[in-house]
C-alpha cells in the first residue's frame, strides 16, 4: 500500500503545461526530497496532491483515497506546510494550535507546541514572530493530528541551523512511527542526511526517482546550467 501514489499526472494553465505525466509512488515511512529548478513544477505538483488544484488528467491517492474524487477525506490523511504560510496572526501558537486541533477533531496541544519549540512564546501573537517562529507553528498544526502524510513546500526556509535541525530530527521521529513525508527543498545536503530516496522533476516531469546514496547523479542535474 502507497501513502502517496500518482500516475500520469498532468497539470494544464491555458496554453503552459506546468506538469507533464508525473508518476510516483511513496510507500509509509519513507522520507523523500522533492527537488528540481525554480519553475519545474514542483509546488503545483504538491498543489495537487493536497487538491488545491485538480488534475488535467492523471491519478492521485493519498493513503488509498482518491484525491479528486473524494478531496475532504485525503485532506483529512494530509499534513501541509505551504511555501508561504498563512497563519491567523492575531493568535497565539497555543491558540492556533488548539484552532488547527478543533477543525480536525484530532490532536494534542503540548506535542503541537512541542513541535513548534517555542517556549513562552507561544502564548505571544503571531503576528510578532520572526519568520522561523512562524514556520515552526506552521509545521506544529500541520502535524498535531499526527497524520499518516506529511506534504512540506520547502519547510526549512527561513529556519536557522538549531531550528533546522530540530524538525528534521520530529520529521524524523514521524517516519519511524510509519508517516510519509514528502520534502520539497532545494538544500540537497540536509537530504543527504535524511531522505530514503530523491525525485528529480525538470520542465514538469520526472527527470530522475533514486536512492539518496546515489545524491551525486542528482546534483550534478541540479547543478548543470
Amino acid at each position: 500500500m502507497s501513502s502517496i501514489s500518482t500516475e500520469g499526472l498532468k497539470k494544464e494553465f491555458g496554453k503552459v503545461v506546468a506538469v507533464r505525466g508525473v508518476t510516483f509512488a511513496i510507500e509509509p515511512g519513507e522520507f523523500v526530497g522533492l527537488v528540481g529548478p525554480n519553475g519545474a513544477g514542483k509546488s503545483t505538483t504538491l498543489k495537487m496532491l493536497t487538491g488545491q488544484l485538480i488534475p488535467t488528467t492523471g491519478s492521485i491517492q493519498i493513503d488509498e483515497v482518491d484525491v479528486v474524487e473524494d478531496p475532504g477525506l485525503a485532506r483529512a490523511k494530509i499534513g501541509y506546510v505551504p511555501e508561504e504560510p498563512k497563519l491567523y496572526e492575531y493568535l497565539s501558537a497555543r491558540e492556533m494550535i488548539e484552532f488547527v486541533i478543533s477543525v480536525r477533531g484530532a490532536g494534542d496541544v503540548d506535542f503541537g507546541l512541542e513541535v513548534a519549540n517555542l517556549g513562552t512564546a507561544a502564548d505571544r501573537l503571531i503576528r510578532e514572530y520572526s519568520q522561523g517562529m512562524k514556520r515552526r507553528t506552521a509545521l506544529a498544526t500541520a502535524m498535531v493530528a499526527r497524520p499518516p502524510v506529511l506534504i512540506l513546500d520547502e519547510a526549512l526556509n527561513g529556519l536557522d541551523p538549531p531550528s533546522a535541525e530540530r524538525v528534521i530530527k520530529v520529521l524524523q521521529e514521524a517516519c519511524q512511527d510509519g508517516a510519509t513525508v514528502l520534502l520539497s527543498t532545494h538544500v540537497l545536503d540536509t537530504l543527504e542526511r535524511v531522505a530514503s530516496r530523491i525525485i528529480m522533476i525538470s520542465q514538469g516531469r520526472v527527470l530522475t526517482d533514486v536512492p539518496v546514496d546515489q545524491l551525486d547523479e542528482v546534483r550534478g542535474m541540479f547543478e548543470s546550467p
